[in-house]
């Protein structure tokens, strides 16, 4: 679960927080984190598959070596890997060496299912970030923020979330969501009606922005 704190790109860090798509224009990057998760996540990878997006999924370490063959069918569909660190820990107040200990072990389980697979995003649980945007670029991973976060950890109901897609949704805007953590079957509701709507109105989905 990650809290519904402001936008993380807008904290002044010496690192950047990525919280923008790569194209500009009406572009939207779709993110998920706490995954993998054995049930919803096959099911959120269909309905990605069947509208055509591409998307970030944030996993667990813990969960990714659990569910090593969710990370691999996340790979196989072509969606980029980011790190969320291996149990879901505030790691705003910890040192380097820690944080650094922790990315580390939370890559090489997202790898112990996909060998050799990119990993160019970390997202700080909670969105609470402390020194890892700094630890993670020297992983060479760059933070990902998000700028609307319609709160599906909640969760509100499908209706609501998707209204609150349809009218925050910004031009550029990354956005989060969960496939992990709890029960998430209203996220994948809410993407598989979203995502046509979206395109109908000449949206387009991409990935996040990977430079400064």
């Amino acid at each position: 679960m990650t809290t519904a704190a402001g936008p993380a790109g807008r904290l002044g860090r010496s690192t950047p927080v990525v919280e923008s798509t790569s194209l500009v224009g009406s572009y939207v990057s779709l993110t998920f984190d706490d995954g993998p998760h054995p049930v919803h996540t096959p099911h959120l990878l269909a309905v990605l598959r069947e509208h055509g997006v591409t998307a970030v999924f944030c996993l667990s370490g813990t969960q990714a070596l659990a569910h090593p063959h969710v990370v691999r069918a996340i790979a196989a569909d072509g969606h980029v890997l980011g790190n969320h660190g291996m149990d879901h820990d505030d790691m705003s107040g910890w040192p380097d060496a820690r944080i650094q200990d922790d990315l580390e072990r939370t890559t090489a389980a997202v790898r112990a299912a996909v060998p050799g697979a990119a990993v160019p995003y970390f997202r700080a649980p909670y969105g609470r970030w402390g020194r890892t945007p700094e630890v993670a670029a020297r992983l060479g991973m760059r933070a990902l923020g998000w700028r609307l976060d319609v709160a599906d950890w909640e969760p509100p109901g499908t209706d609501e979330l998707v209204r609150r897609l349809s009218s925050g949704v910004t031009p550029g805007a990354v956005v989060l969501l969960h496939d992990g953590g709890g029960d998430r079957g209203q996220t994948v509701e809410a993407v598989d009606r979203l995502t046509p709507r979206l395109a109908s109105r000449g949206w387009h989905f991409t990935t996040p922005a990977r430079r400064s």
